[in-house]
């Protein structure tokens, strides 16, 4: 299998840009995540030396050498026959209820079997701000968290509801079962959200150069070891609840990334609890509710979506034991 050679003689109007930034504006059909994993196993060279930092400076005259792979996987996203739970439609914009276990666009590696891919199957106009590998898609849910997301047909639309979730008149609620009992029964968490340095795939908290990240929470109802807390954002930072629940002690139940998962089964004093719990193979954390004005009729828009199964059995499951309702 051979691979195409991209060489590069970098000028001054380039002088001072990232490596990873300069690939990306200059390779069409790649996504960066895809291009920092091809710099960081060596398929690009600086003046005949191999350099693996994509955070790599420029400067005026360097020769930069990309192997890039003729088997790379296409970024754009094809449509494809997968059904769509859809709360609402009009000629504006989409709101529908994501299952958990489905990424919302395509990623790196990852080109089916995403949200964007059932959309362009569902209708051809959508919102072509976010590009061709985000089309139409405003805001996002993580791959395991399911529920509630709107989505833009028109780019007047897409710049709108943007504009809504840049100044906070957008609120989304979601519902999480989390591990032990908050302290107490209605708090914020604020606390500044940054990529982990350990493990990039992980956001933390940290005291400065972070995001700026609010969240409210309010228990709902108190079982032995576990809570059901409903949660509003304020902000809405990658991961955001599931980074800020672990800040607080309070890790969402299965939750395999922040600590969650492993807490959850130790935790778990009955059978039927552990099973709901095995069986859940995710975070229990859903985005139920979300509240915007309509970008074109101005009109007041709220939308809700139940619980899924798999957290349902898990919340009955839990209630078998001693509960408060708060």
């Amino acid at each position: 299998m051979e691979n195409e050679t991209h060489i590069y003689h970098i000028q001054k109007d380039h002088s001072g840009k990232r490596l990873d930034q300069f690939l990306m504006g200059t390779i069409e059909g790649v996504s960066r995540t895809y291009l920092q994993k091809l710099i960081r196993e060596g398929a690009v060279t600086v003046n005949d030396k191999v350099f693996k930092q994509p955070g790599y400076t420029l400067r005026s005259g360097d020769q930069v050498c990309l192997s890039l792979p003729d088997s790379r996987p296409l970024e754009t996203g094809q449509p494809e026959n997968i059904p769509l739970d859809i709360l609402y439609e009009d000629s504006h914009l989409i709101v529908l209820n994501k299952p958990a276990g489905m990424l919302v666009h395509p990623a790196s590696g990852v080109n089916s079997g995403t949200l964007v891919n059932a959309l362009l199957a569902h209708c051809t106009d959508l919102s072509g701000i976010g590009g061709v590998e985000r089309p139409g898609i405003v805001h996002r849910l993580d791959k395991d968290t399911s529920g509630v997301l709107v989505v833009a047909k028109t780019d007047v639309v897409h710049r709108e509801l943007s504009v809504q979730f840049e100044k906070h008149t957008i609120t989304r609620q979601y519902v999480a079962v989390v591990c032990g009992v908050p302290a107490e029964v209605t708090g914020t968490i604020e606390a500044q959200i940054a990529r982990s340095r350990r493990d990039r795939r992980r956001m933390t908290t940290v005291k400065n150069n972070g995001r700026h990240a609010v969240t409210h929470y309010q228990v709902l109802e108190i079982y032995h070891k576990f809570s059901l807390v409903q949660l509003t954002l304020e902000t809405g930072r990658l991961h955001q609840i599931r980074v800020h629940l672990q800040h607080i002690g309070h890790p969402v139940a299965g939750d395999t990334i922040y600590g969650g998962e492993q807490r959850a089964l130790n935790d778990a004093d009955t059978l039927p609890v552990k099973h709901a719990l095995i069986h859940l193979k995710r975070q229990a954390l859903h985005a139920r509710t979300l509240k915007f004005d309509h970008p074109v009729t101005h009109e007041s828009l709220f939308f809700s979506a139940p619980k899924p199964a798999d957290m349902e059995r898990l919340v009955d499951a839990l209630r078998t034991l001693t509960r408060a309702y708060l």
